[in-house]
């Protein structure tokens, strides 16, 4: 008995080995044109037999409606496994777009490191390097939202990291990525503290030569560029608009968007207190306070997000900006600044 169910199993997954790997192919050929991208190919028992069979003991807290994060050790080393559960937005193509894009930057030190993927399952399974990483929350800090948020210059030093890895998407190809979902859940912290940008399902690679597409809205609400949004126009201003509210969330520790009675919208909150006049309440520690740099930080953030797309700066602009900032060491005591 056992032996016709091993070889049932055996089957079903070389079927899936066959259409998921078509795909996939299709894709990676497309994506490298003719330049290789090595990552490793892993068989379902191998999966199957490190994470007893993706037992939830071995999940890890950062999960989401079609994917699920695991932990385990196989041939001796650590990796951190993605396994999707249901296709993206209805579309089965961007589980590989992940693979794919992953596998094209994962030489860059601003990504999570793809190592390989499996295509034996229904849905494809990714397994990326594991240095002890975690996510950051919806705030923009670790572990529980209720508690404190990560020191002023460590939130800094992620601004800059991810404002580095999205620049990269941007230029460092002869067709322009754009991520469309970066979000404080996506960047995930190693131990050393380096910030690693992640998940590449929703992304969008430009034809050459091409600065927009228009395509079917995609991403997080809250983050969501409302040009793209109104006119269904996918552009590099997309990217930037979303970080400059990752950027907010960093500086505020506030979720960027919340319904209830206390219905707000970052962007919306900031901007209205702004031209108030009122102080922004700003999130931290009052003793890790340098309000020179956070005064900056803020006014780079809202210029990310100016309604129309020529007035917000290109992502390399913004690397430059976030890196003079962090040099910049002065204080300012009439800079009207609170902290929470």
């Amino acid at each position: 008995m056992d032996f016709w169910r091993r070889k049932k199993e055996k089957g079903k997954a070389r079927r899936c080995f066959l259409e998921n790997g078509n795909m996939f192919l299709e894709q990676l050929i497309a994506d490298c044109n003719g330049i290789s991208n090595p990552i490793r190919m892993f068989s379902s028992d191998q999966i199957s037999k490190d994470t007893n069979h993706f037992d939830p003991k071995y999940s890890l807290p950062r999960n989401s409606s079609w994917f699920r994060l695991y932990k385990c050790v196989i041939e001796g080393r650590s990796y951190v496994i993605k396994r999707f559960i249901e296709p993206v937005m209805g579309e089965e193509e961007h589980a590989y777009n992940d693979i794919v894009l992953s596998a094209r930057v994962s030489n860059h030190s601003g990504f999570l490191k793809l190592v390989g993927c499996c295509l034996e399952f229904s849905h494809p399974v990714l397994l990326f390097e594991d240095l002890e990483y975690t996510s950051l929350n919806w705030i923009g800090s670790v572990g529980s939202e209720d508690g404190p948020l990560l020191p002023w210059n460590v939130r800094l030093k992620i601004a800059k990291e991810v404002a580095t890895a999205i620049t990269y998407l941007h230029t460092a190809f002869p067709r322009i990525t754009i991520h469309r979902d970066i979000k404080a859940t996506h960047v995930f912290m190693g131990k050393n503290g380096t910030a690693k940008l992640t998940d590449f399902s929703l992304a969008v690679t430009l034809p050459e030569g091409k600065s927009w597409i228009e395509d079917t809205l995609s991403g997080t609400v809250g983050y969501i560029d409302p040009i793209y949004q109104s006119t269904s126009i996918v552009t590099e201003y997309a990217d930037v608009y979303s970080f400059g509210i990752f950027m907010l969330v960093l500086l505020i520790g506030r979720e960027p968007k919340m319904d209830g009675p206390d219905h707000y919208h970052i962007h919306s909150f900031v901007k209205d207190l702004k031209e108030r006049g009122e102080a922004v309440e700003l999130g931290g520690d009052s003793k890790d306070m340098r309000p020179g740099q956070m005064k900056m930080f803020l006014d780079l953030a809202l210029r990310c997000c100016e309604e129309r797309n020529e007035d917000r700066p290109k992502m390399i602009l913004v690397a430059k900006q976030i890196k003079l900032i962090e040099q910049a060491s002065f204080e300012d005591d009439q800079i009207e600044i609170s902290p929470r």
